[in-house]
């Protein structure tokens, strides 16, 4: 099983989290989170994020984050591995996650794969009616 780690710009990471447990209870546990503060420093969040992946005590981790290039994401790089146990994926939603917790069984880089087509497979444009009438 794959570990999955939350880093976002707080509440963002335990907003999610709800939202997991809302819809994938039985999944939602494996799933630790990290809501960034504003004054916590990219070293405090990857230190802790390291804590985080140990205390789940799982081989590899998908690390998810917001917004690439911000703190999160940055002390989320720093966790990456060069033996690829631990992979970040930027640009957390919804779907991503939910993906993300349905295939968790999967090794990390099919775990990547899936919760990438998640994302971007998840944000869909409506279309408007035709009709004027009718919007």
């Amino acid at each position: 099983m794959t570990g999955l780690l939350l880093i976002a710009h707080a509440p963002l990471a335990s907003a999610l989290k709800a939202v997991a447990e809302h819809t994938f209870p039985h999944c939602a546990s494996q799933l630790s989170v990290l809501d960034v503060t504003t004054d916590m420093s990219a070293d405090d969040v990857e230190q802790r994020g390291r804590a985080l992946i140990l205390q789940a005590g799982h081989e590899d981790v998908l690390v998810l984050t917001d917004v690439y290039g911000a703190t999160p994401s940055n002390a989320a790089q720093r966790l990456a591995d060069a033996q690829g146990h631990v992979r970040v994926l930027s640009g957390v939603n919804v779907p991503m996650l939910w993906r993300s917790l349905c295939y968790a069984h999967e090794p990390l880089a099919a775990l990547v794969q899936r919760a990438s087509q998640g994302a971007t497979q998840g944000v869909v444009l409506s279309e408007l009616p035709s009709n004027p009438a009718d919007r």
